[in-house]
This record gives C-alpha cells, structure tokens and sequence, in this order.
C-alpha cells in the first residue's frame, strides 16, 4: 500500500492511513482523511479555513477518482458546503454526471443530507474586505457589489499566496490507484473560477493499471497542459514514473503567455514508485508519504526543478 499527500493535508492522514492499514479502499479512506482538511480552520486553503472569491463568497472545489473503474465525481464553486470531497463522491456513486457546480452542486448536497454550512470565518471575512476596499475608489466601493470586478482582480493577490490543493493519492491493499482533491481555490478570484482541482486530466487523473497523479499551486497552467492526463498517458506508453513527470514538466515549461507560474506534481505509479516535483514555487515544497512498512506517515521535501 503507499499513500501520498500535500504537507497542508497533515489534519486527514492519520485518518487515511489507520483505513488502509484496516483495508479500507482508497477512495473511503482519502476522502474520510480530506474532511478532516476541509473541517480545520488552520489550513487555508482549502474548506472552512478557505478565502473566498471577490464578492466574499466561499466558492469549493473538489473530485475523487476510482483508478479502476477509472469513475469520477467531480463538483466546481460550490457555496454554504464544507465536506466538498464527500459531496464529489456522492455524485460518482449516485449520478450518471461526472460533474455539477454552483447552485446545482449545493442542490444536490441538500437532496442527500448534507447540512447548510457557514462556510466563512469571520477572520476571512474581514481580511477579504480590508483588502478589496484598498484597491476600490470611493464610487466602487459605494456601488460594491455592483461593480465591475475584472479591474480589481488585476491588482488583488492572494494575502497569504495561496496556490495551494489538498491532493491525495493512493494505491490500497487491492492495488486500486485512486485520487483525491479539495480546495476553496485562488482567494479573490472572479466568482464561478475553477481551478485545476475539479478537472479531471488537468489537477487529477488515476489509473490503477499505470498509476495517478495530481497537481497544486497554478491550475491555470495545468489545464491547459493536462498534466495528470499527460503522465499517466505517459506511463500507458511505456515511460518511467520520473520520465513521464519530466515530460509533463517539459509542456509546463513550454507556456510563454497567460498566467504563468509554479505547479507541485504528485505522482505514483502502479509498481510502488512516487515523485513530487515542484516546478518553479518559491520556497522549500513538502509532501507526506506512508506505505505499508512504515510506522507513521514521514513529511518529506519535493524535488525542485
């Protein structure tokens, strides 16, 4: 068994862990693990301790998929709902979609029990408002909301350059490969933004044959490259774990325009292997691993490229 996540999933993998010693499939247990995420309030990036979009509203994001089934559920900016992976789940078990998002996502969550949740912290709020009103003239910030939002987002940043996704993947004791994801995305965003998160080929992608792999930090690039598609495609092909990374690396680096910048690469392959990569994030870039010969889940530093 081997289990991976990002260093800001560290609240879910104990839970994670403890299902798959236990014989849990993957996908119950990662999704078990990535409530807990979505629940504490110290991880902002994704669930409860998210930052909203530019209106002031928590807009999630998360998809789950079954590497052997090769299933997927996937929901986009959904409102007033913190378990967002458990509510992807629901719709790969319950639905012909692979997808629903905004108004229709919250619909469905409330058809199958999920509760109406206070997303936003007050904390949040505040500094989403402090921030916004900095870059409003008096006639803006008068008119707000009923204004144009476009401008704004030039010149708004992430207060704490959030870029981050909760990612999980895991192969569990039947050797079925699966992914996880949740996030509340790029804080200040233009409401309805999608990320790579929900994407499937682009922020994740599992195939219990070959292997899976997910993607952090700029989905806008990753999107337009499907880069998880790319490496598991890659290693269908015959490529190594590390020679398919590098090739989905190669198509990132070969991005001149648009939004450019970095992306963190969690992969896996159907033999045990694994790679991160962190491709241009500033800073020292960590990620979580567990098999089934160790203790406890180790913290561990990604390669940088």
């Amino acid at each position: 068994m081997l289990f991976i996540a990002n260093a800001e999933g560290w609240p879910g993998i104990p839970t994670t862990v403890e299902m798959l010693r236990a014989g849990s499939d993957g996908l119950t247990a990662m999704v078990a693990g990535i409530s807990k995420v979505e629940a504490e309030t110290k991880v902002r990036s994704v669930g409860h301790g998210g930052w909203p979009n530019m209106l002031g509203v928590m807009e999630c994001d998360a998809a789950v998929m079954d590497g052997t089934t090769r299933a997927v559920g996937s929901v986009g900016a959904v409102p007033d709902t913190i378990p967002v992976a458990r509510l992807a789940h629901e719709v790969m078990k319950r639905l012909p979609h692979v997808m629903l998002t905004g108004a229709g996502a919250r619909r469905f969550a409330t058809e199958t029990g999920f509760s109406v949740d206070d997303v936003l912290l007050e904390d949040s709020k505040r500094v989403w408002w402090e921030r916004l009103e900095k870059e409003m003239t008096p006639e803006q910030k008068a008119a707000f909301p009923d204004t144009p939002l476009a401008p704004l987002l030039k010149t708004i940043t992430d207060p704490e350059r959030v870029r981050d996704t909760t990612v999980y993947l895991s192969a569990d004791a039947t050797r079925g490969i699966h992914a996880a994801t949740s996030t509340s995305g790029w804080a200040w965003k233009y409401p309805g933004r999608l990320g790579d998160s929900p994407i499937p080929g682009a922020g994740f992608y599992a195939d219990s044959r070959y292997g899976a792999a997910a993607c952090t930090h700029t989905g806008e690039m990753t999107m337009r490259c499907a880069t998880s598609r790319t490496i598991v495609l890659a290693m269908k092909l015959g490529y190594s774990l590390s020679d398919a990374v590098k090739l989905a690396v190669d198509e990132l680096n070969e991005l001149t325009e648009g939004f450019l910048g970095g992306v963190v690469i969690h992969a896996v392959d159907a033999k045990g292997n694994h790679e991160v990569v962190n491709f241009r994030c500033q800073g020292e870039i960590r990620y979580w691993l567990w098999d089934d010969s160790m203790p406890e889940a180790e913290l561990r530093a990604a390669k940088t490229i």
